[in-house]
């Protein structure tokens, strides 16, 4: 039973970067798409960034594309999202999912199979 867990959250000022990290045990980390999705107070969590399980393919949000950068390193089991020029907006909780070998990168929460527990980002103006 694969276990995510993400780290890497904390308080960014406007235009800073920051990196969050989704450890992954107990699967086949090169197997699975991983996403990055995200929840502000009030809202719907929301696709941000994902990756296929072969590195061929990486969708981002219209509010990522440009800003945010997505990679993996199965040698440790890790996905990483690059936060840079980050805005208020970006304030939320932020979850990485996994995804069954998928070469097209679900965009929606239903693609997921299994959820860390989220880190907080908060970006203060």
């Amino acid at each position: 039973q694969v276990q995510l867990v993400e780290s890497g959250g904390g308080l960014v000022q406007a235009g800073g970067s920051l990196r969050v990290s989704c450890a992954a045990s107990g699967g086949t980390f090169s197997s699975y798409t991983m996403g990055w999705f995200r929840q502000a107070p009030g809202k719907e969590r929301e696709f941000v960034a994902g990756i296929s399980w072969n590195f061929e393919t990486t969708s981002f949000a219209d509010s990522a594309k440009g800003r945010f950068t997505i990679s993996r390193d199965n040698a440790k089991n890790t996905v990483y999202l690059q936060m840079n020029n980050a805005k208020p907006e970006d304030t939320a909780v932020y979850y990485c999912a996994a995804s069954f070998g998928r070469v097209v990168v679900p965009m929606t929460a239903s693609g997921y199979f299994k959820w860390g527990q989220g880190t907080q980002v908060t970006v203060s103006s």
